[in-house]
């Protein structure tokens, strides 16, 4: 895209998209190779053994990846902070003009899978009302594409589906509810079909989840940002967290809300027009979709061969290999998602996503992809997998710890050496190693509360609360880091010792966790925390009180996973003023809708009949050769007008 050319608002415009991965290069290898240099330096002076090398070893691939991910943080902060576009680097552009006419039609499209009937209901109506109460409203239809195969949930789905329409007379055209009786690929198989069947009638699709909910202003953005950019097949919103009642909904949702916005904007410096998919609410245009997004299976065994598990990140990659463009809007009204509501069911979604994530490690050689989408692959993996790396070093750094208390101190090294050689501590350096890493890993939270001051206090119920609510938010990201990192490295290896994951429907309704379940869910951690501290406090008392944090965690993991599923210690901390958003001082009407909607959400006594659907257009989805270069962009073989 030209950058000499003067925009309109809602038209994306790039500059020095050349340069930015370079810049962000200079700035991330020169920090993660000063804090491998004071690893070493500690190391050195007393001769280097096995288990210190590798601890380098393991250290490097770490450090490089907090160091992208610090300096990420950094360039959002500064962006953020000037109010400067992550795209053009000036003056923050405006929206699309709300009174902008849509030229095309577009669809809206929610895949199911065995999910709670009145929650997908009640938010998929939601949406569909904000829509048809615009003027706008023509230009689009509504589709929910179902993949249940539970048959009282699929009966429940057709009466809800009959009651919605009943509520909805005028518009019953617009209403179309598909279920396949094979729910063949998944997720891709669902929007494989609806695009083949009917995606020719549209210009692009948003995408919902299960228990997404849009704005109409942000849906009528998305719909018309894509109409003013031609070559952009993909814009991705930020999905941020709502309706969350228990204490560990709750801190994620705050998490979420504060520092997702800064987090965004760095992210969007450094891809700029190579953004990536997270699967659900951003808009695609279908034409490209089917031309570069049939996904075919990997050869090969899994971790890395069978079908394509996290389809999302491949699909992007795909589109821009092809020579669309795919953007992340950096501001996050309008556009909202559930979380998990207890670290148990957090820690089930994250063991489908640890497979998908690995899995993208083995598509790095895809030809022609491109730089920033290798990326994506790479450090979506290394999220996952740097909690095994790390436990990996912390396992070697006992290691060593244990052979220096336990072996002899042996100061004449040589057979003729005159003068005893003395253990060195450079302590300096150490403290100087120790500070540094922690500023890598809690500056970036610390540059979003400062910003959050700043910019948006209101929006988290003034500085009291959100100084209130930032500091239980780090408390809480400490207490259950160690956690989270010992699930994820039994997910990794599990992953890599070929246990396949099971993608079932997501738990999203909020419960308390039995006792049983959180010490069944805790007991492997609750024993190695023990075995780990008991050995290091007989013989490294000094290592143990480092290790404190990350044992402390371990060991109470059962008693945080119960307490912190607590609906009541949610609302206590409402009450008091922890963890408040803008969302629950000012509710988006959508949102609104769901609240007022779902307590009273009933079905119909009388059979549900099936029904109907538009008349097929077929265009077949070619499967693509991730071995050759992708067939040139071209235009939509039919018009999308209606």
């Amino acid at each position: 895209m030209s950058t000499s050319r003067k925009t309109k608002p809602g038209q994306f415009r790039v500059r020095g998209r050349g340069w930015r991965i370079g810049f962000m290069t200079l700035l991330t290898l020169p920090t993660a190779a000063l804090a491998m240099w004071a690893l070493f330096e500690i190391f050195r002076p007393n001769q280097l053994t096995w288990l210190e090398l590798g601890q380098l070893a393991l250290s490097l691939p770490l450090f490089v990846w907090l160091s992208m991910s610090f300096w990420t943080a950094v360039m959002g902060f500064g962006l953020k902070l000037f109010h400067i576009d992550p795209l053009t680097l000036g003056r923050a552009q405006p929206s699309p003009a709300a009174d902008k006419p849509l030229a095309h039609r577009h669809a809206i499209i929610m895949p199911v899978y065995n999910e709670d009937t009145a929650r997908i209901m009640v938010g998929f109506e939601a949406c569909v009302r904000e829509l048809l109460e615009t003027d706008e409203a023509q230009q689009f239809d509504f589709y929910m594409l179902s993949d249940t195969r539970d048959p009282h949930k699929a009966e429940a789905e057709l009466k809800a589906w009959q009651r919605l329409c009943e509520r909805l007379p005028a518009h019953q055209q617009q209403l179309f509810y598909r279920r396949r009786e094979k729910n063949i690929g998944r997720k891709v198989g669902n929007i494989t079909e609806f695009c083949e069947r009917w995606g020719s009638y549209y210009e692009a699709m948003i995408v919902l989840d299960a228990d997404s909910v849009m704005s109409a202003t942000r849906m009528l953005d998305l719909a018309r940002r894509i109409e003013m950019n031609p070559d952009t097949a993909l814009i991705q919103t930020i999905p941020m967290p709502v309706r969350q009642h228990s204490f560990f909904g709750r801190f994620v949702q705050f998490a979420a809300h504060l520092y997702s916005p800064m987090l965004a904007t760095g992210l969007s410096f450094w891809q700029t027009d190579s953004a990536n998919y997270w699967g659900h609410n951003a808009i695609i245009r279908i034409a490209p979709f089917m031309q570069h997004c049939g996904l075919p299976r990997v050869p090969g065994r899994a971790p890395f061969g069978g079908d394509i598990l996290s389809h999302d990140f491949v699909e992007a990659a795909l589109l821009k290999r092809a020579g669309w463009q795919c953007f992340l809007l950096t501001d996050t009204d309008g556009s909202y998602e559930e979380v998990p509501a207890n670290m148990i069911d957090y820690a089930i979604r994250d063991r489908r996503w640890v497979q998908g994530n690995i899995q993208h490690l083995g598509l790095l050689g895809v030809k022609q992809l491109k730089l920033t989408n290798r990326l994506h692959f790479l450090f979506g993996a290394f999220a996952y997998i740097s909690s095994i790396v790390l436990f990996g070093v912390l396992g070697l750094g006992t290691a060593r710890a244990l052979v220096r208390a336990l072996t002899p101190p042996d100061f004449f090294l040589s057979p003729y050496q005159l003068f005893p050689t003395w253990q060195i501590a450079k302590e300096s350096i150490m403290l100087a190693t120790l500070w540094g890493t922690i500023a890598l890993l809690f500056m970036p939270k610390l540059l979003g509360i400062v910003l959050a001051l700043i910019q948006r206090r209101k929006h988290f119920g003034g500085v009291l609360r959100l100084l209130k609510g930032s500091l239980v938010e780090v408390f809480m990201a400490i207490l259950i880091a160690p956690i989270m990192m010992f699930y994820h490295s039994f997910f990794v290896l599990s992953v890599l010792i070929g246990h396949k994951v099971r993608w079932e429907a997501q738990e999203r309704e909020g419960r308390m966790v039995p006792w049983r379940d959180a010490l069944t869910y805790t007991r492997w951690m609750t024993l190695l925390a023990l075995a780990w501290g008991g050995l290091t406090a007989w013989f490294t008392p000094v290592l143990f009180l480092w290790l404190l944090p990350v044992l402390t965690g371990m060991f109470i993991g059962a008693a945080v996973i119960r307490y912190s599923s607590s609906d009541g210690l949610g609302l206590w901390s409402e009450r008091h003023g922890v963890f408040v958003i803008k969302e629950e001082l000012s509710p988006d009407g959508c949102l609104q809708r769901v609240a007022a909607d779902l307590p009273g959400f009933s079905l119909p006594d009388q059979p549900a009949r099936e029904p109907a659907l538009p008349a097929d257009r077929r265009q077949s989805m070619p499967l693509q050769n991730l071995n050759a270069a992708p067939q040139p962009m071209r235009a939509p073989e039919t018009s999308r007008q209606a």
